[in-house]
């Protein structure tokens, strides 16, 4: 990912956008080293304004949709792979857009998409991870989480909502959960939609001044502002706690819309390229159902 002083961190396939916007796991995080205003691009080069990056969007959704088909196709004959995009960052980060914007070429029959709100009281008697297990994404499934599992060591760590200790093991308990999802197939895609303190404050004046967007606006965000520096700190422990070589995170800036959604359909793009699932062979003798059908 590319830094304010220019360097470049993180791993991946050689030439990916996924190696350049992917964090080194389990290295310290430093969110202010990040400009939310960048867009850093594959060696292979990427759309560097809003023009061609909306233009280069809209060509990757038949490719999305097709690698979609094949991933459900393949399902039906066993294939018990499935990818689970997961969504976080500040409010007006963005997460509801990418879902618009991203997963709206796709076939909505092969698409699982769920926004984690606060935990109802059914939610809340039982473990945290209760309510994330009932939303996965079943075999040949594209699951999209708005916010996720990740509230639990975030909001409630910012809001102590539960002991320190509680967290802590909290974190632990995420690392094990997503190791069984790769085992169980599941390609855990996270990505953290890193916004700038003052585009959110324009954002939120966006929604305050058109009468259209007032259902979109809570008071309550107000006194969320006076803890970003809380907020910023869990999700620096949470992207150092929780990421490994096999669910990395990666940091998308989310200043530019048009970068954000370009940037999370590539990154979506090319892990369904590197799974490439295939359409199964028939099983049946394609010549003589041919026959027979021609002769009805």
């Amino acid at each position: 990912m590319a830094k304010k002083d220019g360097k470049q961190g993180g791993a991946g396939r050689a030439g990916s956008l996924g190696e350049a916007l992917r964090l080194p796991p389990g290295e310290p995080v430093d969110l202010s080293a990040y400009d939310p205003r960048a867009t850093p691009r594959a060696p292979e080069g990427g759309p560097d304004r809003k023009t061609t990056g909306r233009a280069a969007t809209a060509l990757l959704g038949p490719r999305l949709a097709g690698l979609q088909e094949r991933l459900y196709a393949s399902s039906t004959a066993g294939d018990r792979r499935r990818v689970l995009l997961v969504l976080q960052g500040m409010d007006t980060s963005g997460k509801g857009g990418t879902v618009k914007h991203v997963i709206g070429t796709l076939n909505p029959s092969g698409c699982r998409i769920h926004a984690f709100k606060a935990p109802t009281p059914e939610e809340r008697a039982h473990p945290f991870l209760w309510r994330i297990t009932r939303a996965l994404p079943l075999p040949g499934e594209i699951g999209i989480f708005d916010r996720s599992h990740y509230e639990d060591v975030l909001i409630a760590r910012v809001r102590e909502l539960v002991p320190r200790e509680e967290v802590e093991r909290r974190y632990e308990e995420i690392g094990r959960f997503e190791r069984a999802l790769t085992d169980e197939g599941v390609t855990v895609v996270k990505v953290f939609l890193h916004l700038s303190y003052e585009e959110q404050r324009s954002r939120l004046l966006e929604r305050l001044d058109n009468p259209e967007k007032h259902w979109k606006f809570d008071p309550g965000d107000i006194e969320e502002r006076t803890r970003w520096p809380a907020y910023q700190e869990a999700y620096e422990l949470a992207l150092e706690r929780c990421s490994t070589p096999a669910t990395p995170w990666y940091l998308v800036p989310a200043d530019r819309k048009w970068y954000r959604n370009w940037a999370v359909s590539t990154l979506l793009l090319e892990h369904l390229e590197a799974l490439d699932p295939q359409y199964p062979a028939g099983g049946f003798d394609v010549a003589e159902c041919r026959r027979l059908l021609l002769a009805t």
